[in-house]
């Protein structure tokens, strides 16, 4: 089976630091995949690699089978790739409504005489985008906020806000940079179960950087791990949990105790 995500020894580097090198991973539709390790491992740049916000300088990364090297973040997001960031980035000053809204206008049709002639078919979309935006928000019980400013919402809420803007969209691979960062315990549980419904209802793939390990080995499938911006183990959580490598570079005695 062709994998949504292909990964082949896909490296960059900045003047001499290499930072990330030969790394491979494949992600097929529907995965979770978790990708851990140190605090500079290199997690995040691999997702801007992934996204177009970087190119590779060696290496290759395929989407859907196809190369997509050189392509924009934006023309990524319209061939099925969306993700969140490590600090959230909603348009503030925007209502709850409109920044799920702003998102769905990726497959709208553009153009001056659609935007000025607006007949019938105008309407008739703008009908459909509302009801898009309706069920995003009723399904994440976001719609009772609808009017609200994003930024008066408290810091649960505002994730969840931002994994539905990716949603709308409609990923066929969903990003998520350290979705737990800043969440309490009980905040934590909600996401690890938000997430497993997203990729069991959108039948959608995911791939997230996270350091809390519970969550990771909570709800992953598969885990990679990076360190110094090179792949030093993939596996199943159990598989990872155990490996040496893993232990000495990332995890450690305690972690492994907590999350064993």
């Amino acid at each position: 089976m062709t994998p949504l995500l292909k990964l082949d020894k896909a490296s960059i580097r900045f003047g001499g630091l290499t930072a990330v090198g030969d790394f491979s991973l494949e992600v097929h539709a529907n995965e979770l995949v978790g990708l851990i390790g140190p605090n500079g491992a290199g997690k995040t740049t691999a997702f801007n690699l992934i996204t177009g916000v970087y190119q590779t300088t060696a290496g290759s990364i395929h989407f859907g089978g196809q190369p997509i090297f050189g392509m924009k973040p934006h023309v990524l997001t319209k061939l099925g790739i969306a993700r969140t960031f490590q600090n959230i980035r909603l348009f503030g000053s925007l209502s709850v409504f409109d920044n799920v809204r702003a998102a769905t206008q990726l497959h709208r049709p553009h153009g001056i005489r659609n935007a000025l002639w607006r007949g019938a078919g105008f309407h008739h979309s703008e009908r459909e985008v509302e009801m898009q935006v309706i069920e995003l928000l009723d399904i994440f019980d976001l719609a009772k906020l609808r009017d609200e400013e994003a930024k008066s919402l408290p810091y649960g809420d505002q994730r969840r806000l931002e994994i539905v803007r990716a949603l709308a969209t409609k990923p066929k691979l969903l990003l998520l940079d350290e979705p737990a960062a800043g969440m309490n315990p009980t905040e934590k549980e909600g996401l690890m179960k938000l997430i497993q419904f997203i990729k069991d209802k959108f039948q959608i793939a995911i791939m997230l950087v996270e350091h809390d390990m519970k969550v990771v080995m909570g709800i992953c499938e598969k885990i990679a791990v990076l360190e110094y911006g090179k792949k030093i183990a993939e596996g199943t959580p159990g598989e990872i949990q155990k490996n040496p490598k893993v232990i000495a570079a990332y995890l450690g005695t305690e972690e492994e105790e907590e999350v064993g």
